[in-house]
């Protein structure tokens, strides 16, 4: 290291220490040979050493100088004479066809422990010897250190997760007041493909509520009236067949026959509460109190002549008890609605 001190102008001294290096890298002789005739090799390595002492250490020693490189392993063909017949052994080919190096050898990759989002995969790495009829056997690691070891571990599936992405929100489905405004929202990939696997629980949501700056009028004649008996002709229930809107009505559909054919029974039908899509120019189905105003009854009674035999006729006090059971019924049970499934399809229309 280097030390400097300042002194007078144009003037000072520099102290200069350099650590001296202990350790150091050296050579060994080259290990046995693998075989005693026929072929065989033999490798060299590498020890640390204390320059001082020139006793070996531990190569951590040597690790701490930048300046010791560790020399490479070298290897050698060794005791390339036949072996004598008496030995029961043939006579061999030259050693590099016959008798191939030590090699590493790796099993397969497992397999990735992330699907997305990048994971890693493992190898085991051996050191094995092909011997003259072509086993294969494992042998110590250092006999394969004259070539590099092969990775043990590779990253995989480095590819992003699929995410969820929304679309733009569509126009409010109300012209003025309150309404709501919908959205597609997809599952992508990374090729930027429909697919599945994002997490249903932060997937955005695809409704909300909207407000149009413009207040909504109704005239007198809209506004709701009281409900008179069934068999009297109701002048506020809206008709049969109402074209569905932009705004939030209620569509009736016809009344079925009636369920006896003699005596006091009942018809029903079916109510629904629906808009029209401006974006998308399709009818959806709404909840019932989206909904202005009460809701229309989806039962009544009906008369359909005295059974024979039967001498009472159809009295209105007996059609009013009748006739108000059946409301009770209407306000026992509705629909609930859910949340939305998804499209059937990614685009085109579903």
């Amino acid at each position: 290291f280097q030390i400097s001190y300042a002194g007078a102008t144009d003037s000072s001294v520099q102290f200069i220490f350099y650590q001296p290096i202990i350790h150091g890298w050296r050579e060994t002789d080259f290990f046995p040979c693998s075989a005693s005739c026929g072929g065989g090799y033999q490798l060299t390595s590498a020890e640390c050493f204390d320059l001082r002492s020139n006793q070996v250490v531990a190569d951590q020693y040597c690790q701490y100088y930048p300046e010791n490189i560790k020399p490479k392993p070298k290897l050698q063909e060794c005791n390339l004479d036949p072996c004598p017949a008496s030995d029961g052994y043939k006579h061999i080919m030259p050693y590099d066809l016959y008798h191939p190096l030590p090699r590493w050898e790796s099993t397969p990759w497992t397999a990735c422990s992330s699907s997305c989002g990048g994971g890693i995969q493992s190898r085991s790495i051996s050191c094995v010897e092909e011997d003259i009829q072509g086993h294969i056997s494992p042998v110590e690691e250092w006999k394969c250190m004259y070539i590099p070891k092969m990775p043990v571990f590779q990253p995989c599936n480095i590819f992003d997760c699929p995410k969820w992405l929304a679309q733009e929100w569509s126009p409010c489905t109300m012209t003025c007041g309150q309404g709501f405004t919908y959205r597609v929202v997809l599952c992508i990939d990374h090729r930027g493909m429909h697919t599945g696997g994002c997490s249903p629980k932060i997937k955005p949501h695809i409704k909300e509520e909207c407000i149009v700056s413009t207040p909504c009028y109704k005239t007198k004649e809209k506004l709701p009236k009281e409900a008179k008996l069934p068999w009297y002709k109701q002048a506020q229930e809206p008709e049969e067949g109402t074209a569905v809107s932009e705004e939030p009505s209620f569509i009736l559909e016809g009344w079925s026959t009636c369920s006896v054919t003699c005596g006091v029974g009942r018809q029903v039908r079916l109510v629904k509460c629906q808009v029209v899509l401006s974006f998308s120019q399709s009818v959806a189905d709404l909840p019932i109190d989206e909904c202005e105003g009460p809701k229309p009854v989806s039962q009544r009674v009906c008369y359909s002549g005295p059974c024979s035999g039967e001498a009472t006729e159809y009295t209105p006090e007996k059609a009013e008890l009748l006739y108000g059971s059946l409301q009770e019924f209407d306000e026992q049970y509705d629909w609930e609605y859910e949340d939305f499934t998804e499209c059937s399809e990614s685009c085109g229309g579903g």
